[in-house]
């Protein structure tokens, strides 16, 4: 468990670098957010979240068959992330916010298509896109 990351992960790491390359704004973990989102942006109203699989509970049923140690503790501790995504998402929405979840396989194997995603809402927001030349 030590060894597992909250912040900085590979995916974040990832998605960032790509977010920076296109010259988009962000903040970090901003705790003026509810859920603390891995990127956000105040100004434009956007919160991000990059999920794992595991911890977020992707194909939850499915998936929770592999957990063959401490079965009760790991199914209560996944619903519960869920739930709380979802609670979050419903604030953030109420605030205005356009929240984006990307699963770390979609960032990993489609990255273009989430950072267009990603600037479609800031586009939504207020964002003008700066000329490349």
């Amino acid at each position: 468990m030590s060894k597992i990351r909250g912040k900085d992960t590979k995916i974040e790491l990832r998605l960032r670098k790509a977010l920076y390359g296109r010259g988009l704004p962000y903040r970090l973990y901003s705790r003026k957010i509810p859920g603390h989102p891995d990127i956000s942006c105040l100004k434009y109203r956007v919160a991000v979240f990059c999920d794992s699989e595991f911890w977020h509970g992707y194909l939850f049923e499915e998936n929770i068959k592999k957990v063959k140690w401490n079965e009760e503790f790991w199914i209560r501790k996944i619903k519960r992330n869920i739930e709380r995504d979802i609670e979050v998402d419903r604030k953030l929405k109420e605030m205005g916010f356009r929240v984006l979840r990307f699963w770390g396989r979609q960032i990993e194997k489609d990255l273009d298509t989430c950072v267009e995603e990603i600037l479609k809402a800031y586009v939504k927001g207020g964002y003008k896109e700066k000329d490349p030349r």
